[in-house]
């Protein structure tokens, strides 16, 4: 089985979200992703991927690491987990630094039930693996 490129995938995508000020028609994703500047675990190399996010009361987002139901985690949330302090574009606001949390027991579970009542692909996410889908906050630094 051939490994998918997901630059490949994203880079169309997140030359959309820089050119119109975080704005993705593409898909129907509108105003809802975020640009996570992240540096690989393993090779030190920076790199950005679009993700979901929701907008939290305090000021912060949560995203999913869903990897659309896949039975592994996307590489971005073992980046996130090993450098946790780091840049990401927002929709009309450009970049924002912010520290990454990963949520646990009932807080994880508050956030996960925004996504899927935001959404229903988050269900067939969770439908179509075992594990738990870790939920990561954001908080400005």
């Amino acid at each position: 089985m051939t490994e998918r490129r997901y630059d490949s995938y994203n880079d169309p995508i997140i030359a959309e979200f820089r050119a119109n000020d975080g704005t993705v028609t593409t898909r129907g994703f509108g105003r809802s992703l975020v640009l996570l500047h992240h540096i690989g675990a393993k090779t030190g190399i920076e790199r950005v991927s679009p993700v979901m996010q929701i907008a939290t009361e305090d000021g912060g987002w949560l995203i999913a690491a869903s990897k659309a139901g896949a039975d592994d985690h996307p590489a971005w949330y073992h980046n996130l987990l090993a450098h946790p302090d780091i840049a990401v574009e927002l929709p009309g606001e450009g970049e924002v630094l912010v520290h990454v949390e990963e949520l646990k027991g009932a807080e994880r579970d508050a956030a996960w039930a925004k996504f899927t009542a935001r959404s229903p692909g988050f269900r067939s996410y969770e439908a179509r693996t075992t594990r738990t889908i870790p939920v990561l906050k954001l908080t400005r630094r």
